[in-house]
């Protein structure tokens, strides 16, 4: 955790999820609402665009917000298939996922496409949830630092800030697998990325700005997690699919704040 920075738990639900994955959604939004943590941790859920609109109808009278997995760099045109930031922002999205690693490995996505995404959605209103990550092959060859310094330096534009971005660490080794780095691995990765935050953005934006860790975030390990020094939350895949572990995930953060006190 960062001191005075507001949690997020965000999850993303890839290519899955049909109509009849809306009571889910709606079994999120109404524990949120009725969450003790509501005042102090933030909620999000990515479903497919198809369910965007609904989703966030859903989600009116609770403060899960509700955003997108991806945005075209333009405004609109000829790219059949695809979404703008607008059309995000239309159906009263909040956040749009960039420059995930399924995005980058799958579909060819450069740090510039990327960093021209952000300066979409910014543009838009929205907050831009930016990911970077290393392979296992560059984890193997001592190369995680480096990977994180380049995609920071060339997925984030000048236009950003605590307010509209975050950055997650989503090593790409640990996505859909059930492996997870460990604490202290990830615990040098926050760190070296809220320095060069810092040095990029500046000491107040880097230093408010949230990062979150994605990769096999279950149930069973997320205190252990979200109680590493400079993780502000997670962005969840698999598990934000049910309600019952999307919420417990969200609920760490209760006994997080009771160490807190008997700290």
């Amino acid at each position: 955790m960062t001191p005075d920075v507001r949690p997020l738990i965000a999850g993303n639900w890839k290519m899955n999820g049909t109509r009849d994955a809306l009571s889910e959604i709606k079994a999120m939004a109404d524990g949120i609402l009725h969450s003790d943590l509501v005042d102090h941790v933030d909620a999000l859920i990515c479903p497919p665009s198809t369910l965007l609109y609904v989703a966030t109808a859903i989600c009116t009278d609770s403060p899960l917000m509700v955003g997108a997995q991806d945005c075209h760099q333009k405004q609109s045109g000829s790219h059949t298939g695809d979404i703008s930031a607008e059309m995000i922002a239309d159906c009263f999205g909040t956040h749009v996922i960039l420059g995930h690693s399924e995005r980058r490995t799958d579909h060819g996505e450069s740090d510039h496409l990327v960093r021209l995404k952000v300066e979409a959605a910014h543009e838009a209103g929205l907050t831009a949830i930016v990911c970077v990550g290393e392979t296992a092959n560059q984890r193997d060859a001592y190369e995680t630092l480096d990977v994180l310094m380049r995609q920071l330096m060339g997925s984030i534009p000048e236009s950003a800030t605590a307010d509209n971005t975050v950055v997650a660490y989503e090593p790409l080794w640990a996505i859909g697998t059930g492996l997870t780095p460990t604490t202290g691995d990830i615990g040098v990765a926050h760190a070296f990325m809220r320095d060069e935050l810092k040095r990029r953005l500046g000491r107040e934006e880097g230093g408010a700005m949230r990062l979150l860790y994605g990769g096999s975030v279950k149930p069973e390990n997320a205190l252990a997690l979200m109680s590493v020094d400079n993780v502000d939350g997670a962005l969840i895949g698999g598990a934000s699919l049910k309600a019952s572990e999307f919420l417990a995930i969200y609920s760490v953060y209760e006994q997080l704040a009771a160490a807190s006190l008997q700290g």
